[in-house]
Formats: structure tokens, sequence, C-alpha cells
């Protein structure tokens, strides 16, 4: 079994905006497309055009629709990956060692070398962050592109997670959450960052920031004027009457 740091020096990690995520899948696209051709062996897919297609991907976008108490439905886009937790019970539950966590920056990763895929790891995670690759017969998880956050040998904007880099709506951000300073802390403690699923103990480091309530349809309806007008033009004359 592995063991917890008893601190880390860093919590790098993600705060992911669920107000702005509009659902484009860039980031599952960028993080398929960067793990399967740098770090570890890479992310498979089976039958990928075939009627049964599978595939190992480390990040994942949900798509459903919430009611608030109050005003109108939304549409919420749900990013999920692995959330790096202070608590991690994939780690202490791999038997092989092979689950652990950084020290240095609170990085939680895989050494495929001694993972034996028994999947212990992904049954103690509580997000359903951990994937099993068909082919290779090793757990996968989110890295944090690990190896490219650190990559001298690429342009000092580009060291960030590739589903960073690539959101075109600037709904994930990158930083560490042990400094109050950083951008991710500011972000969570103007917008009120939340834990997924709290009660499970687990403590992620990454957090999400809420969706904001969309307005209500307005009720007001336009002045009436000209009731001789009908159809169209009765539309018309009330709209140019409310300009």
């Amino acid at each position: 079994m592995t063991t917890l740091p008893t601190s880390t020096e860093k919590k790098l990690g993600l705060a992911i905006d669920l107000d702005t995520c509009v659902g484009c899948h860039a980031c599952v696209v960028s993080c398929k497309e960067w793990n399967t051709s740098n770090y570890g062996t890479p992310l498979s897919d089976e039958d990928a055009y075939g009627a049964e297609p599978h595939g190992t991907f480390l990040n994942r976008v949900h798509s459903f629709e919430a009611q608030p108490e109050s005003g109108c439905s939304q549409t919420i886009h749900f990013p999920k990956s692995c959330l790096h937790c202070d608590d991690a019970p994939c780690v202490t539950v791999c038997p092989t060692g092979a689950s652990y966590k950084r020290s240095e920056d609170g990085i939680v990763l895989v050494n495929e070398d001694d993972c034996m895929g028994c999947g212990l790891c992904a049954w103690a995670c509580p997000y359903g962050a951990r994937e099993l690759d068909q082919l290779s017969g090793v757990m996968k998880k989110c890295t944090l592109c690990v190896d490219r956050i650190y990559n001298e040998n690429i342009p000092e904007q580009d060291r960030e997670p590739a589903c960073v880099r690539s959101c075109p709506a600037g709904a994930r951000h990158f930083g560490d959450f042990a400094d109050p300073d950083s951008n991710v802390s500011k972000l969570v403690g103007e917008r009120g960052g939340i834990d997924l699923m709290p009660e499970m103990g687990t403590k992620p480091v990454n957090k999400y920031l809420p969706p904001r309530l969309k307005d209500a349809p307005s009720e007001a309806r336009l002045p009436e004027t000209n009731k001789d007008a009908k159809g169209f033009l009765a539309w018309l004359d009330k709209a140019l009457e409310a300009i």
C-alpha cells in the first residue's frame, strides 16, 4: 500500500468555471492528443468508428439540465477528471504502490511499470476519474500534464495542462492552491469555489466555480397602441413604441 504525504509544498490543480464552459469538448480532444503522444502508454481506442466504440479518456464533459429553486432552468456542462485529492483513496488502496501523490506539488500519478491493472483504485475513487486502458492493461488518469508544465523545451506560455491551453472559452484555470495570491486561489475566493462531493472526505484540490443564475424571461408587456392595427402591423407598432 502507498502512504500519502502529510503535506505538499504546492497544491497544483484546476479551477473550472461552470458558468463559462460551453461543452465544446476541446479540452477532451487536446487531453487525448497530448497524453497519447507523450507521457506513459498511449490512450488506446478500440473499434473507434464501429458499432461498439471504446476508448480511454482522462477528461470527459457531461452535460445536463439543472433547475434552480428560482429562475430559469439552464444547461450545465460539467468537465470531470482526476481532482488530485489531498486524502486520495486511490493511493492508499493500491496494492503495488503504483499510485502515489507527489510531495513537491501534490499531483497524483500512476507508475505504470508497477500497475497490474487490478482496478482497485478505480473502485475507491468516488469520482470515476480512473480508467483501465484495455490494450496496455494499466490504469490511466489525469496527470495535470506533468510532462508539459515542467518542460523547459517548450515556450513558457505553453507550460500548463493541454486542456487549459486549448479551452476557447477560458473556463479552465491552472495554478497553485497553496498560494493564496495565485490566480486560482483568488478565483475561488471571489466566486465561492466548491469541492465536488465534499461529503466523501477526499479533500479534492480541484475546485468548481458555480454557474451564475440566469435571468428569468421578462413578463412585461409592450404598451398597447393603435388598437385598430392587427397582425404584423400591430406587433411592429408596439415594438417601435417601446424603443
